[in-house]
């Protein structure tokens, strides 16, 4: 309750003083919106209440309090202020982030080292499991973030100015907020997304990680740099600029620039670093080494763009630690500490910062494969269509040619080829770990695999590889499919050797947002659990150690919430020897926005990996009874949710009802918001960060819970609802996946739809939603214990009650726009008619998703 108690002083109180300031700036009409704008959320709350529509709502509010005040003016006025207002929120979070989180409670490194302090055996276990354990961390460019730089900037700078109490600069940081734009009217280019995310990489995960290795080196004791020697205990990965799935304008020449980028930002970090060090080692036996070594970094950061630095980075960790023996044996240890801080960089960002996978969809890669055998043929077998798949598979792991770019007018097939020599490119220039890994999006089977393989093979890749090819299974068949597939390329001899030459180590990624859209959450969530469980003991059997790499996004929905206990419930039958993640959009400003989240959160994948890798006799695994509640339950729910998403008035709802169609003209994301480039829409062709997205903007989120609530009722009827209570009392990851469900349904609000309950066309459709949505929320009540949503967590559900409140009539606001234009659609009005409301529809988009922070 201290927690909760803290957030109420440092959050929502203080929200309620510093938003007053806003009336007092002196902005352009500001003053007027800010006394309206209470007036509007009690209209709003009383006339949803009254069961009135957002229409009748806000026509009633116009006519009785803004007579004479033109609509769309005051309801833009209210958008930006209630944008300014969530800023406001996220300010005031960050800056208290240390008082309203226990950053040194259950999770943190600190509370972890100090369980292992008493416990011997254990610590054992956990100086082991770091020769092989790592945290990577992926940013990816994914559109969910509505904050443009500047803002950012602002969050930043308002929030220190919040936890020093200095009144006179927030007041100027919320004037400049009043007047900065929140919009874009461009869409942002991949180089674009890439700079804005490089921006994370030199300003907090550049300090917070190594901290962290100084607290694990620091609990090691004397034998701390034997244990952990040169490993990177802690990585990055980098997404933008190297994700060519579904986004036209990612090219080869995007990647190069983006990896350019990414080595500058880095050697000019080091530069400056080392500069400020050569300041305090002024000491004679010193000052010639570090004098070398700056003039290396100098050349690097801001002179050579290709080139790797004169000294190697094994020669500069060494140079470092003769500067560490001569301080201690000679200077008495003085700043011994910077120089090894120094080291813990150079260990986990190298000398390329942030590696730079490469992500392609298998569709495209089999299009590429098929020119050149067309225009190659003499590469491959002329029986080749008829050989079996695993002899097709044999052909490619061993295929041997020489195929060029130029020959090929294609623009995908073009770069698909291209990116493979882009890759051996930046490993020369940033190091052989700034790019080897390519990502194969809805892999279907081993021979999507071996194709990439022999397009690297035949594109200059000679002899052993430093190059990791990732599945990337995503559907529920092809995670049902996923140990037939591995096992396929595990006999295959040739591609044994290769994994031989890579330590024995095959990376698989599985995908909570498309499994998620495909299956629905518990089936999702169920059979991405039984797919690692089979391609674990697949790989054991095969003595290889596989690492799962989980596309994650913010919300529930797509695999977020709370990913702590998530990795902690994953159990012995799991391999987890390495965390690997993405993480995107909001979620990368709310969790990694600041030093003390960003270091608070890797800490918490850190010790629920070690926590996983020191369990012993079982402990964590599942019963067979509770797998049985488990495939039961994902039985019924998987079949709802799939009558569900096959409704002929799916889509349609999406379309017409939510403001799914105008995220492709928010300019928020370089990436098209669906594939295929037919009019119509059909439900394969939705992404899944639009799909969530526009659920979470209709308050309903079904992708969080649907089918959950009908599969709980039947088992209570068949008399099984005390074995549901007492498997969350028992099993972390049941209670995961109940608790994460209930933050999709405390941000789930059907009031604001509630008009849909008349309509002719799709009001058995919104009743059909509500009655799950009722029944999810019953049962997780029932099978937790809880007397409401996230009584666990109180913290968490005073933030997002805060923030409920603030978007509120937004959300009235964005819907009486949709409605308005459905009117004059039908009517046949001209554009130009309602080209105004879908102005506004989009700007509610921002603050919508940015109050939600794990929306999509």
């Amino acid at each position: 309750m201290e927690q909760l108690a803290n957030y109420e002083n440092e959050v929502s109180l203080k929200y309620q003083v510093y938003n007053s300031i806003f009336l007092t700036l002196g902005l352009s009409g500001i003053r007027k919106i800010g006394i309206q704008l209470p007036l509007l959320t009690q209209a709003c709350k009383k006339g949803l209440e009254a069961g009135k529509s957002p229409e009748e709502i806000i026509t009633e509010f116009c006519e009785t309090t803004t007579p004479n005040q033109d609509v769309f003016d005051t309801l833009f006025g209210f958008v930006q202020f209630i944008e300014r207002q969530i800023v406001l929120i996220d300010a005031l979070e960050d800056a208290a982030y240390d008082k309203i989180h226990d950053l040194k409670g259950a999770g943190s490194y600190r509370h972890f080292a100090k369980q292992l302090r008493t416990d011997q055996n254990k610590l054992d276990l956990v100086k082991a499991a770091f020769q092989t354990y790592r945290v990577r961390i992926i940013l990816t460019a994914h559109p969910t973030q509505f904050y443009p730089g500047e803002v950012l900037g602002i969050i930043t700078d308002l929030s220190t100015s919040i936890s020093n109490n200095n009144l006179p600069r927030i007041k100027e940081l919320l004037e400049q907020l009043g007047q900065t734009p929140f919009f874009k009217k461009t869409k942002p280019t991949p180089f674009d997304e890439a700079v804005s995310l490089t921006w994370y990489l030199e300003n907090i995960f550049y300090h917070a990680l190594p901290a962290i290795y100084e607290e694990i080196f620091a609990s090691l004791g004397d034998r701390a740099d034997e244990i952990i020697g040169q490993s990177s205990l802690m990585k990055l990965g980098f997404w933008p600029g190297g994700d060519r799935d579904g986004n036209p304008g990612v090219d080869s020449s995007t990647t190069l620039a983006v990896a350019e980028r990414l080595r500058g930002a880095l050697f000019r970090c080091y530069f400056k670093e080392v500069r400020d060090l050569r300041r305090k080692l002024t000491f004679v036996k010193v000052q010639p080494i570090i004098m070398k070594i700056e003039e290396a970094l100098r050349e690097a950061g801001y002179y050579s763009k290709e080139e790797l630095p004169s000294i190697s980075r094994p020669e500069l960790i060494q140079m470092l630690r003769d500067i560490e023996k001569i301080l201690e044996d000679d200077y008495n240890g003085l700043y011994t500490r910077d120089v090894r801080a120094f080291r813990h960089k150079l260990n986990v960002f190298k000398y390329h910062f942030s590696a730079l996978d490469i992500r392609q969809d298998s569709r495209k890669i089999g299009e590429a494969f098929e020119a050149v055998r067309s225009s190659y043929p003499q590469y491959f077998p002329a029986d080749f269509d008829s050989l079996s798949e695993e002899d097709q598979i044999e052909v490619l792991f061993n295929i041997k040619g020489n195929v060029g770019p130029s020959l090929f007018e294609d623009k995908i097939v073009k770069d698909t080829i291209e990116s493979f020599i882009v890759m051996r490119k930046i490993q020369e220039s940033n190091g052989e770990e700034g790019a080897y890994r390519y990502i194969i999006s809805n892999c279907r089977s081993a021979r999507n695999v071996a194709q990439v393989y022999a397009l690297a093979s035949l594109t200059g890749w000679q002899g052993n590889k430093f190059l990791d090819v990732i599945p990337l299974f995503e559907t529920i068949d092809d995670l049902d499919n996923a140990r037939e597939s591995m096992s396929k390329l595990y006999n295959n001899k040739s591609y044994r050797d290769h994994l031989a030459f890579r330590h024995n180590k095959q990376v698989v990624m599985l995908g909570f947002s498309d499994g998620t859209k495909d299956g629905g959450y518990l089936t999702a969530n169920w059979g991405i659990f039984k797919a690692k469980e089979n391609i674990t003991s697949l790989s054991r059997e095969n003595g290889i150690r596989v690492v799962f790499f989980d596309g994650r996004g913010g919300p529930p929905a797509r695999g977020g919430g709370n990913t702590h206990k998530f990795y902690a419930s994953l159990g012995p039958t799991i391999e987890s020897t390495q965390t690997q993640l993405t993480i995107q959009g909001q979620t990368i400003s709310s969790n990694f926005g600041s030093f003390n989240s960003a270091k608070f959160n890797v800490e918490q994948l850190l010790t629920a990996g070690l926590e996983n890798n020191i369990k012993k006799n079982g402990d964590g695994a599942l019963s067979i009874e509770q797998r049985e509640l488990l495939d039961e339950l994902s039985g019924i729910s998987y079949a709802t949710y799939q009558r569900f998403k096959k409704d002929p008035l799916f889509v349609p709802y999406l379309e017409e009802i939510s403001p799914l169609n105008y995220y492709a003209m928010a300019n928020i994301g370089s990436r098209p918001s669906k594939r295929g480039g037919g009019q119509g829409l059909k439900f394969e062709d939705l992404r899944a960060i639009p799909f969530v997205g526009a659920w979470s903007q209709l308050k309903q989120n079904v992708p969080g819970y649907f089918g959950l609530g009908t599969a709980c009722k039947q088992l209570d009827e068949n008399g099984k609802l005390d074995e549901l209570k007492q498997f969350y009392r028992d099993s972390l990851f049941f209670r995961t996946l109940i608790d994460n469900s209930m933050q999709s349904l405390s941000k789930t609000n059907f009031d604001v739809t509630n008009y849909m309950r008349k309509d002719e066309k799709f009001g058995k459709f919104w009743e059909w939603m509500y009655e799950e949505y009722k029944l999810v929320e019953d049962y997780v009540l029932k099978i937790s214990g809880q007397d409401k949503l996230l009584a666990t967590n109180p913290r968490v559900k005073a933030s997002i009650d805060l923030r409920e409140e603030a978007v509120l009539p937004l959300l009235v606001i964005q819907q009486y726009a949709l409605m308005k234009v459905r009117e004059l659609k039908k009517a046949a009005a001209s554009e130009d008619e309602y080209r105004t409301y879908e102005k506004l529809i989009i700007r509610t988009l921002y603050g919508n998703i940015n109050a939600a922070r794990n929306s999509a």
